[in-house]
């Protein structure tokens, strides 16, 4: 058994060796051909604080987004809130994990994204007055993660994604798998893969690809004609994250951490970052991600400029049993638009 940990252990470490070759390997030509690019927006209060830097480190409910492998360390129930206004929409999430025996954990989580209301509009009434339509996407998640030993976790999550209009829908499937390995003498060194969103292509099918026409030569008799929407692929991600605790006395912690993200269709990105704990009560944390291009709004392909912060209260119920809730927030600096705000809430029994 020791051995087969030991083979996990350096295929990690040939990953972080050879990860520097792959730098600059984002496929930038095929910006903006994937679909369900909602799939690549962090949901969570905490973890986006960091900008996505903790893949190596998440742990608990928030690993449904940055890594499955994170959850298996739930120790009995974590269940979290959310809520996100992201430029125009608002996207509310909620989440739940659950220790199941010894070492599994099962886990859900559910993100609406909503519209509001849109004035709806055609090419013979441009200006209105047909009435209002509300686009709406939903993803689901349900996944399992175990502790292998005391140093190897991993999981897997199966992602049921749903976007739709008044006249129009989409549903596929993706999968995300990941792994963390800890090690050194506190358990304070952290490394993480994962594979996000990997799964089938989706299409658009509905009335709203039918058109109502006459031809030509042939009076008022009128016809549909049925277009066929192209297959879109989903935005794989490979994430590779390292994170070191500093461990000080009186119950202070700094943590440093790093996230190699290789995008299938849009630049690879560097994500580093630091959180900096006060005896637990208080949460710091704040991290930069880069790309190729980032510097100039030209150049970027991110709505992201960079720069993200955060912080986290936690309020112990029960200190015996280690229950309690979490208040988060998070802000992540964008060019275009004033900022990404997240506030969430989470609960340990």
């Amino acid at each position: 058994m020791k051995q087969l940990y030991r083979k996990y252990l350096t295929a990690l470490i040939a990953v972080f060796i050879i990860s520097p070759v792959l730098l600059f390997a984002g496929n930038k030509d095929r910006t903006g051909e994937a679909g369900a690019d909602e799939l690549l927006i962090n949901p969570w209060g905490a973890s986006s604080g960091w900008g996505n830097c903790n893949s190596g480190t998440v742990r608990g409910v928030e690993g449904t987004f940055i890594n499955i492998a994170g959850t298996a360390f739930t120790k009995g129930t974590d269940v979290a809130f959310s809520y996100m206004r992201y430029i125009t929409s608002n996207i509310y999430t909620v989440g739940l994990t659950q220790q199941v025996g010894e070492t599994g954990v099962i886990g859900l989580y559910l993100t609406n994204i909503s519209w509001g209301e849109i004035e709806r509009t055609t090419t013979d009434s441009p200006e209105g007055g047909l009435g209002t339509y509300s686009p709406n996407y939903i993803n689901i998640g349900l996944s399992y993660s175990k502790m292998f030993s005391n140093s190897i976790y991993g999981g897997i999550q199966v992602k049921i994604i749903n976007e739709s209009i008044s006249n129009l829908s989409a549903t596929g499937i993706g999968f995300d798998v990941g792994i963390q390995y800890v090690t050194g003498k506190t358990d304070n060194l952290k490394f993480g893969i994962t594979l996000k969103n990997w799964g089938p292509t989706m299409r658009f099918n509905g009335d709203g690809l039918a058109i109502r026409t006459t031809l030509n030569g042939h009076g008022q008799n009128q016809f549909t004609l049925q277009a066929r929407a192209s297959e879109f692929e989903l935005p794989a991600q490979l994430l590779i994250g390292l994170a070191y605790d500093f461990n000080f006395e009186n119950d202070y912690r700094l943590t440093l951490a790093g996230t190699f993200i290789s995008n299938a269709f849009s630049n690879d990105q560097i994500a580093v970052g630091a959180e900096v704990s006060l005896k637990n009560i208080l949460i710091l944390r704040g991290g930069y991600t880069y790309e190729n291009g980032i510097f100039n709004l030209e150049t970027r392909r991110s709505i992201y400029s960079g720069p993200s912060c955060g912080a986290t209260i936690k309020i112990p119920v029960n200190k015996k049993t280690k229950t309690g809730f979490d208040l988060d927030y998070s802000y992540r600096f964008t060019s275009r638009v004033s900022g990404i705000h997240t506030v969430g809430l989470k609960f340990d029994f």
